[in-house]
This record gives C-alpha cells, structure tokens and sequence, in this order.
C-alpha cells in the first residue's frame, strides 16, 4: 500500500463560548486568530506551514468536531478515500474548504469526524509576521506559551486495539505501543502516527455511551525551558496545571496539561524521539513500568480521565464501572490506571 497520510493539518474544537476561547488562545497560548468565517475563527500558531491548525466553532458542549490530516498526494486523497468505503463507511466530497482544496470527510467505526485534503493553501508572513529566515512561514514569537505548531490528538474509544487497528489497516498508521493495566489484560491507552513521531493521534480507552469523544489536543515547543516556561506563564495568569509538567514513558516526550475555558484540555509536549523502524512492533507497557510517567514518582490526577463532550453515566475513563460489569479492583484501575503512587 501507497503512504496515505502526512501528517495532522488540524483539528476543531466546539466550545459553549467561542468568544472567550479564542481571547484565551490569543492572550495566553500564543497563537493568532487570522480570519473568522460561517461561524468559525481559524488560529495558527507561529510556525503552521499552512494557513492554520486550530478552528473554534460553537458548540453546546466542548467537543472534537474534526481532525484534519494532510496527505501524501492527490492520488493518496482519492487511495484513501476508495480504502474507507472499501472498509464500509461512507464519507462525503467537497470541492474546497477555508486554507485548501477538495477534501473527503468521514465519520471512523468509534464517531470521530476525519477531513483529508491534498491542496492546501501555504502561509507565509508579511510584514511584522515576516521571520528573516526563508524557511520559517512567520518571525517567532515570544508571547504567552508560543507554540510552534500543533502536535497531535488524542481521543476515547470502547476499543483501543480496534480502533488503533482500524486506522492502521484502512489508512496506513503505524501502531507504536499501547498500554496494558498491571491488574488484567485490558487494553486502556494506545499510540498510532502516520511519520516518524512517537505519534500523532491517540487513543485512551472509553466505555461511556457517547461515541466520537476527545481527551486532549497537543501544541509543540521547541525545548524543555520552554515548555517549563509556558507552565510559569500559564499559572502566573491564573491557569492552573492540571498535571504536569513531567516525562511519559512511551514517546518520552516533556509534557504539561491545562484547561481552556471551555473545559477542554491541551497538552504542551516537546522532546521524545523520532523512530524510524519501518518493521516497528508495539510493545505493552504497563502503568507501573512508567508509561505515562517516566520517573513513576507521583499519581495522575482523576480529572485527567474525563474526556469530551463529558458524560454522565459510569465510564470506564471517567467514573469507574458498575460493579455488576467488573471485578472491584478492576473497575479501580480502570477508572484511573495512574492514580497509584508511582504509576502517574
């Protein structure tokens, strides 16, 4: 099979309040809305190659509305589409979108929304956004967090080898490791990526009874001082951390996590390694070994297992799970498998 993707373009988020979200990008992320347009405000961060990697749109509640990826060619966009009916779902064509060309958007086997494109329109600064090195699209900027570019994203599905599979047989993703709780043999974190990152999208275990839910989206800095940075700069303007900033253990990327106003939750990431192994097998690891936190020295905070929109009922990443669906000490490691002193 042909190379299908690229890379993540960008993603979409919903929010209640999309005034007060974008202000927040702006004053204390650091990234630049450049156009609103039919309801959306399109942002970028200084280093996007392309127009923007950030919409903001209204929803009821905080939400992924849709992750873009870029593709190898046009005759990619068109393998990959022809390869997602092949597998049963139907998507839709449209002629062209806000910063690219056609595209093919479709609804995966777990309810997340993907839009893939080849054409797309490149940025390059003027003016007090022209950077004097020809191969940055905008200057630096050393305002608020300042992220380079978007990273990845990471949503929740009821099957995480299904899902990682799923997108690895239809769409090309390589599968780079999963997470395997030490009390049983279930599946509750993986990791995919269409390059040579440790990954671009995620997925953490979900069994709440809505489908198509997000647990974070990541911004990259270029080094650890920054991203140290970013955490004083956040907390000095009344962010507070939600965990973090540490070092997982699959990737080993630096990594801190934060709120905006909506509730949805962004990660900062830098470090990690790039791996190239064209045979590369995924291993499981587990919470104890350090997957989530290298130095297995503190225990991740239950907020960190909600994910979006949220949802009521018992969940497996959220609540727990009824006692009549597990074993106790299941439904505990479930509910949060870092939550033991040396696993988060």
């Amino acid at each position: 099979m042909i190379k299908l993707l690229s890379h993540l373009a960008h993603v979409e988020i919903a929010a209640p309040d999309p005034a007060a979200s974008v202000s927040f990008y702006e004053r204390l992320v650091g990234v630049r809305a450049i156009a609103s347009e039919g309801g959306k405000t399109y942002l970028r961060s200084w280093g996007d190659y392309y127009d923007y990697s950030l919409v903001i749109s209204h929803g009821a509640e905080p939400a992924l509305v849709e992750m873009a990826w870029r593709t190898t060619s046009d005759e990619a966009l068109d393998e990959a589409a022809r390869r997602i009916e092949a597998a049963g779902i139907t998507g839709v064509w449209h002629d062209s979108g806000f910063g690219h060309g056609r595209s093919y958007t479709f609804t995966g086997p777990y309810g997340h929304t993907m839009k893939l494109f080849w054409d797309v329109d490149k940025y390059q600064g003027e003016g007090e956004f022209a950077s004097v090195f020809p191969d940055r699209p905008e200057r630096r900027t050393r305002h608020a967090v300042g992220p380079r570019s978007l990273d990845h994203v990471t949503v929740a599905a009821r099957d995480v080898r299904g899902f990682a599979e799923w997108y690895r047989d239809v769409l090309g993703f390589r599968i780079m490791a999963y997470t395997v709780l030490d009390e049983a043999p279930v599946t509750v974190f993986g990791v995919i990526t269409t390059n040579e990152k440790s990954h671009d999208l995620g997925v953490v275990l979900d069994t709440s009874q809505r489908t198509g839910r997000v647990n974070h989206y990541a911004y990259w800095v270029d080094t650890r001082e920054d991203l140290l940075q970013a955490a004083d700069v956040l907390m000095e303007n009344g962010v507070a951390m939600e965990y973090g900033p540490s070092i997982h253990g699959i990737g080993e990327q630096n990594f801190l996590y934060f709120r905006d106003p909506s509730g949805m939750r962004v990660e900062v990431n830098t470090g990690g390694y790039r791996n190239y192994v064209p045979d590369w097998e995924p291993n499981d690891w587990k919470p104890s070994q350090g997957s989530n936190n290298l130095y297995r020295n503190g225990a991740m905070p239950m907020s960190m297992t909600e994910s979006f929109p949220p949802d009521a009922a018992p969940s497996a990443t959220e609540e727990g799970l009824h006692p009549d669906t597990a074993e106790a000490i299941i439904a505990d490691a479930l509910a949060n498998p870092y939550a033991k002193q040396g696993r988060g």
